[in-house]
């Protein structure tokens, strides 16, 4: 399989590339704070300018932070289909433009496709049928093409 054709497959934390997981302990500064991971960052901006968005930053883990996210005991910022892609494009990006050691990572992946391997998600995954959007993985080839040409 030549580099044009590798696949990098990831999902979880525990794998060779977990550091690409929004679940990563890798804490962000966006917005005037420290998220503890692209998750919080992510779920909280569903509710922006409200006591619950800190709440979900101060989440004990990742995994409470997305369960917090989506909870419609709040509601959801109205605009939040057309921004949601932009938001996690901006907290990847400061992940791997905050942290060297996994932005190196990112960078030796060459030109390998990124595929977010989820089984339950076909949005941000490829899904349990590998016909997902695979946006994150899309949005991780971004981010690397971006800190090639020096963003």
């Amino acid at each position: 399989m030549s580099e044009q054709t590798a696949v990098i497959k990831f999902y979880g934390t525990s794998s060779e590339h977990g550091c690409f997981s929004n679940f990563a302990h890798y804490p962000i500064r966006l917005k005037g704070k420290t998220w503890p991971t692209n998750e919080h960052y992510f779920q909280a901006q569903k509710f922006p300018g409200t006591d619950y968005q800190e709440e979900i930053r101060q989440a004990k883990s990742p995994a409470k932070a997305k369960g917090m996210g989506r909870s419609r005991k709040f509601k959801l910022r109205r605009d939040w289909e057309a921004v949601k892609d932009a938001i996690m494009r901006e907290a990847v990006l400061a992940k791997f433009t905050q942290h060297e050691d996994i932005q190196a990572i990112l960078l030796a992946t060459g030109d390998a496709a990124i595929v977010e391997n989820s089984p339950t998600d076909d949005y941000w995954g490829d899904g349990s049928d590998g016909h997902g959007k695979n946006k994150l993985g899309r949005i991780l080839m971004s981010v690397r093409e971006e800190l090639r040409r020096g963003g």
